[in-house]
């Protein structure tokens, strides 16, 4: 089989800290408040990876922690960004919910003109995945189906929404990751080969179809990997940066002409996020 010839192209992305990163409450089912998080280590490894993305030419811009909201790490969670415009996150909950505004203001601050403020939950780009011509959209456990409408009529994009059936995999980012543009709406069942990967047992039957109706040739991942949070990974169109855990996704990857770039977030893990979790993305119009 010929190996695809890709293409990085150079990204801008909002990172935030993990200065006050601890895990004192679970809200999902990776968190543990008996397990202690090695705080050095947690900023040495997201260091790492922010470095990592310069060292590639991209753009990452730092987000301020503030006390006393220790998920603020998790940045891809505060807000989706398309063509320029923000549509802030409503978090569904307390414990995380003063993100939102700090998000917000710093989008404001840093030229974003059109900051929306949800009227329904959703957690930014943790259940939105935005490919070229559409966004993918994961409803079940955080972000509540009526975001998918709010989002579609803010963008006005098509938003396809997808059943996340695992609570392990409470984000659509936990079990999908866009590895290229993805296909256009109307194009065919072609027009999504390859450009995602994604874990077949995190989404509800029908949702399995549709994914496999609209990606056919997609990477599917196993079991194993999934659960190591490879599908929460981030690339560039030619990178794919995931956790380094995932060793079954490394050679698929390569041969459809991805460079895989291993990463240890494992101290982030605890909180239930790696590599996409912590990274947003402010996609220019």
């Amino acid at each position: 089989m010929r190996i695809p010839r890709r293409t990085a192209t150079p990204r801008r992305y909002l990172m935030c800290p993990p200065t006050h990163f601890q895990v004192s409450y679970a809200i999902n089912p990776w968190m543990n408040p008996g397990k202690p998080v090695d705080l050095a280590l947690a900023q040495a490894q997201w260091e790492d990876l922010r470095d990592r993305y310069r060292a590639l030419g991209h753009t990452v811009e730092e987000l301020a922690p503030r006390p006393g909201l220790p998920d603020m790490v998790y940045a891809a969670n505060g807000a989706t960004v398309v063509d320029g415009r923000v549509l802030g996150a409503r978090f569904a909950f307390a414990e995380r919910q003063g993100e939102a505004a700090v998000h917000a203001r710093w989008y404001r601050d840093h030229g974003f003109a059109d900051v929306g403020t949800p009227q329904h939950v959703n957690e930014g780009e943790g259940d939105f995945a935005v490919t070229a011509s559409w966004l993918l959209a994961g409803r079940g456990f955080r972000s509540s189906p009526l975001s998918h409408a709010e989002a579609q009529e803010y963008f006005a994009r098509p938003v396809i929404g997808l059943d996340l059936v695992d609570p392990r995999f409470y984000h659509l980012d936990t079990a999908l990751c866009v590895l290229g543009g993805g296909g256009r709406p109307g194009g065919g069942a072609a027009e999504g080969a390859a450009e995602v990967m994604y874990y077949p047992g995190a989404f509800s039957a029908g949702s399995r179809a549709v994914l496999a109706r609209l990606f056919p040739d997609a990477l599917l991942a196993g079991a194993a990997d999934a659960a190591a949070f490879g599908l929460n990974a981030v690339s560039d169109g030619l990178h794919v940066l995931l956790p380094q855990a995932a060793v079954g996704l490394f050679e698929p990857l390569r041969a459809r002409g991805y460079e895989p770039i291993g990463m240890d977030l494992a101290e982030l893990m605890k909180g239930g996020g790696s590599v996409k979790c912590v990274t947003g993305e402010l996609r220019s119009a």
